[in-house]
C-alpha cells in the first residue's frame, strides 16, 4: 500500500491572497508552470479555477494538493498513477495529522543525545527520513528539537555537552547533504552567513539547504561573519541579497552600529532569520535590514517577494 507523508499543513504569507495565477503557485510549490499545466491537461490533477477571459486561478488548497503530488513522485509513483493514489488517500486536512509519532522520536532522540548515544541518535533520525520527505522531518523533528535544547540550557536542564554533541552531530549530517545537492538551482544568489559571534550554524544549514530547494543560489560563508567583509564577498560574488543567522543575540555593537554600517555599503537587502532575529526585531527594522520569522518557508517567501519588487 502506497502511503503519503503526514505533511504538517503550511501556514502561507498572508500577503498571499485567496485566489492567485500560475506564476505564484509556481513559486510556492517550486513547480515550474510547464509541469503545472501538464498536470492538468494531461492527468486532470489540478483543477484552476478560470477568470472570465479563461485566465487559470488557484487556491491554497491547490498549494497542499501540489506538495501531496510532489511527496508521491518522491517515492516513486508516477505522475499518471497519482491521482489514483490521491482518490483512495485523505488530504492532511480530512484525515487529522497525529503528533504523537514525531513527539515519540523527538523523545528518543533527546534521550540518545543525553546519553551520548549517536548509533541511537542516527537510528531514529535515518527512520524519520525513511518515511517522511525531508522538509518535513526538518520542521517536525530537527526545528522543535533545537528549540528545547536552547530552553533546556537556559533553564540549566541539560549540560553545553549535550547541546555540542548534538549540534556537531547536525552539522556533519546537513553539511554533507549540502556538500551533495544537486546544483541546479537557477534563482537569485544569496549571500548566507551567522552573525559575528555566533558559532551555532545549523539554524544556517537549515536554511541553506530549504533556500536551495526552493531554486535558490546559496553562497554559504559559516559560522562568525565579520560583518564588515561582507560587503566584497557580495560584489565578487554577485550576490542578490545577504541573510544573517543566529541563535544567540548580537552584540550591541553588532546590532547598533555594525549591522547599519552593513545596510548602507550593499545596494543590495540585507535579511535576518533565527531566534536573535525575533529577539531583536525592532533593532534589526531601525538598522534598515528586514527581519524574517522562524518559519523557513515563511522566511524564504519574503525573500522570494522582496527581490522580485527589485527587479
Amino acid at each position: 500500500m502506497i502511503k503519503i507523508a503526514n505533511r504538517p499543513r503550511r501556514k502561507l504569507p498572508e500577503s498571499i491572497p485567496e485566489l492567485f495565477p500560475i506564476r505564484t503557485l509556481s513559486k510556492l510549490t517550486g513547480v515550474n508552470p510547464v509541469t503545472l499545466r501538464a498536470w492538468e491537461r494531461r492527468h486532470g490533477l489540478i483543477k484552476p479555477r478560470r477568470t472570465p477571459k479563461g485566465h487559470r486561478l488557484y487556491s491554497r488548497a491547490d498549494v497542499e494538493l501540489v506538495e501531496r503530488i510532489l511527496a508521491l513522485t518522491a517515492r516513486g509513483v508516477s505522475v499518471g498513477q497519482a491521482q489514483e493514489v490521491l482518490a483512495r488517500v485523505p488530504s492532511p486536512g480530512e484525515r487529522g495529522g497525529s503528533e504523537e509519532p514525531w513527539s515519540e522520536s523527538r523523545s528518543r532522540m533527546l534521550d540518545a543525545v543525553t546519553r551520548f548515544d549517536e548509533d541511537a541518535l542516527e537510528q531514529v533520525y535515518e527512520h524519520c527520513l525513511g518515511l517522511h520527505p525531508v522538509d518535513v522531518v526538518t520542521q517536525r523533528l530537527i526545528v522543535p528539537l533545537l528549540v528545547e535544547f536552547g530552553r533546556r540550557w537556559e533553564a540549566a536542564q541539560g549540560s553545553v555537552a549535550e547541546e555540542h554533541f548534538f549540534g556537531a552531530y547536525l552539522r556533519n549530517k546537513l553539511g554533507a547533504r549540502f556538500h551533495h545537492r544537486a546544483r541546479v538551482a537557477r534563482g537569485p544568489r544569496v549571500l548566507a552567513a551567522c552573525w559575528p559571534g555566533e558559532l551555532h550554524e545549523v539554524g544556517l544549514l537549515l536554511f541553506a539547504l530549504a533556500a536551495n530547494d526552493a531554486g535558490f543560489r546559496v553562497i554559504l560563508l559559516g559560522a562568525n561573519m565579520p560583518l564588515e567583509e561582507l560587503p566584497a564577498a557580495a560584489l565578487s560574488s554577485g550576490a542578490d541579497a545577504v541573510v544573517l543567522s543566529g541563535t544567540s543575540k548580537p552584540s550591541a555593537d553588532t546590532l547598533n552600529r555594525g549591522l547599519p554600517v552593513l545596510v548602507r555599503s550593499l545596494r543590495i537587502p540585507v535579511f535576518c532569520g533565527g531566534l536573535a532575529a525575533a529577539r531583536c526585531h525592532q533593532q534589526i527594522v531601525t538598522a534598515g535590514a528586514s527581519p524574517l520569522g522562524e518559519s523557513l518557508a515563511e522566511g524564504l517567501a519574503r525573500i522570494a517577494e522582496r527581490l522580485a519588487q527589485r527587479r
